[in-house]
Order: structure tokens, then C-alpha cells, then sequence
């Protein structure tokens, strides 16, 4: 273990890639129903609110870098997976493949239009400790 300490104090935003800011502000604010917090059409970005983590759907295009989906889910807090998923099913989102139960928590993966992997999210057990 390190005795060091780090400069680091969190997490401030986490960048979700997009090739349409419009259809994926749509998606995230009015799928999902996340609070947009900014948008800014001429620098091609817009940020959503989670709880502790903003989501700044970007056009990396735009800022001179490539664009390519996040292949590792996002996992989505939600106190209830079975519920949250119904309701997002029943807005259009396609789930890919049944819910899983790990032993330890819930989780249900989709993606937003642009292929961004995205899960639903609830732990019911303690994390084990290591």
C-alpha cells in the first residue's frame, strides 16, 4: 500500500463522444432524463448532471480530436434496475440482453445513438473489502 498522498481530489466530468450534439442532447436530457447544466452550440458540447458526475457529451471532432464511442459502460446509479429499465424501454431504449445479478448488484446494459456503452446500475450488498 502507498503512504503517499495524491494530488487528485475527484473526478470533475467524464467526456461521452458524439457525432450529433442535438440527437444526443435529446437522448441524455429527454431519454434519460438527466439536467442539462450547459450547452454551447458554437463549441459543439453539452454537460448533464448525474450526482457527482457530469456528462459532457462532446463533438471531439470539433476540438481536433477522433471520434470514436466509449466501448466500457458508464455505470448509471438507479435505486431500482428492473423499474428504471421499464421505463426506458418504454421511451425506446433497447436493453442488450437480460438484467444480471452479479451476487452483489443489478445491472442492465444498453447504449445511447452514438454507441456509447451505458449500464444500469444498483448495488444491494456491501462491497467486499480487499
Amino acid at each position: 500500500m502507498s503512504t503517499s498522498t495524491s494530488p487528485v481530489t475527484g473526478v470533475d466530468f467524464l467526456t461521452v463522444p458524439t457525432r450529433d450534439l442535438q440527437e444526443a442532447m435529446r437522448f441524455y436530457g429527454e431519454t434519460l432524463g438527466l439536467e442539462r447544466s450547459v450547452y454551447s452550440e458554437e463549441r459543439a458540447y453539452s454537460e448533464f448532471e448525474t450526482g457527482p458526475l457530469t456528462l459532457s457529451v462532446i463533438e471531439p471532432e470539433r476540438f481536433g480530436m477522433p471520434y470514436a464511442p466509449n466501448a466500457n459502460p458508464l455505470a448509471l446509479n438507479v435505486d431500482d434496475v428492473a423499474q428504471a429499465r421499464a421505463e426506458l424501454e418504454g421511451r425506446g431504449v433497447e436493453f442488450r440482453g437480460d438484467t444480471l445479478d452479479t451476487g452483489v448488484c443489478h445491472m442492465a446494459l444498453f447504449a445511447d445513438p452514438d454507441g456509447n456503452a451505458l449500464m444500469l446500475h444498483h448495488r444491494y450488498a456491501p462491497r467486499a473489502s480487499q
